[in-house]
């Protein structure tokens, strides 16, 4: 039988393109172990290492192009479907707005060591106008120092990785099973963390209607607009009344807040 790291140096440039292209398209399937197998086979003269950092670049600015061309075309609307997606939502669209607002396109050079935000982060960079030349520019220079870091490890850890790769073709079919669980386990984990995060957030919410009741009754709830300052310029419009302030200036603002009447913080 072919072994396995030869098999998978015949397809890894493919494989290498195709992983990275859907770990940034948001399907949750880690593109690292690939890199470093990638990396490992390459010390071992068995593939090119200036072509896997290239397909990994291309897979990785194709996916991000897309996700920038859809904010472009979406504005902030774009970032619901992005979060969707996103296994991580603890970590999407208002931390990711408010880490761009402070470091704007450079932002885009760690973005792909940030889970949720290394999806987040290409439509967010198209809804807020940036060129597209800036854009592949930064995400680009970002993209290289994710990947080349993968194959860097894979290269200096080479040996370790040969060793797990055989382990891994003597188990032949259980190997499969075992990472396909393992891979199961982790999804199943982060949709758990997911629904446990809405659950609670369902708890905190009031509904469109129930916030009209309450302003029609004449119970006049203090309405506080803590959206970030980007989507606020995004769009402009907020509820009659609603005080605005952001996050950060809560704690310092909490006491011109009335202690008589409900508080309700209408965020991103």
């Amino acid at each position: 039988m072919e072994g396995l790291f030869a098999q998978i140096g015949r397809h890894g440039l493919l494989l290498v393109f195709a992983n990275v292209f859907l770990e940034q398209v948001g399907v949750p399937i880690p593109a690292l172990p690939t890199l470093l197998v990638a990396g490992a086979l390459a010390a071992r003269g068995e593939m090119g290492l200036a072509s896997i950092l290239a397909v990994a670049l291309a897979g990785s600015l194709l996916a991000d192009t897309v996700w920038y061309l859809l904010g472009r075309k979406q504005g902030h609307r774009i970032l619901k479907i992005a979060c969707r997606i996103s296994l991580s939502p603890d970590s999407c669209v208002r931390q990711t707005e408010t880490l761009f607002e402070r470091r704007g396109k450079v932002s885009l050079l760690f973005a792909k060591f940030i889970p949720g935000y290394n999806t987040l982060a290409p439509p967010l960079a198209g809804a807020a106008g940036m060129s597209l030349p800036t854009f592949l520019l930064w995400d680009g220079l970002g993209s290289l120092l994710w990947n080349g870091l993968g194959v860097a490890l894979g290269v200096l850890f080479h040996d370790a990785v040969g060793k797990v790769i055989d382990y891994l073709e003597r188990l032949g079919f259980w190997a499969i099973l075992v990472l396909g669980i393992g891979l199961v386990l982790f999804i199943g984990f982060k949709y758990w963390e997911r629904r446990r995060l809405y659950k609670i957030l369902r708890l905190a919410r009031i509904s469109i209607d129930e916030l009209q009741g309450l302003i029609e009754a004449g119970e006049a709830p203090a309405i506080v607009d803590v959206r970030t300052r980007m989507r606020h310029l995004g769009a402009p419009h907020r509820i009659p009344g609603a005080i605005r302030m952001t996050l950060e200036e809560i704690d310092e603002k909490l006491s011109d807040l009335p202690r008589d009447r409900e508080v309700i913080l209408y965020c991103t």
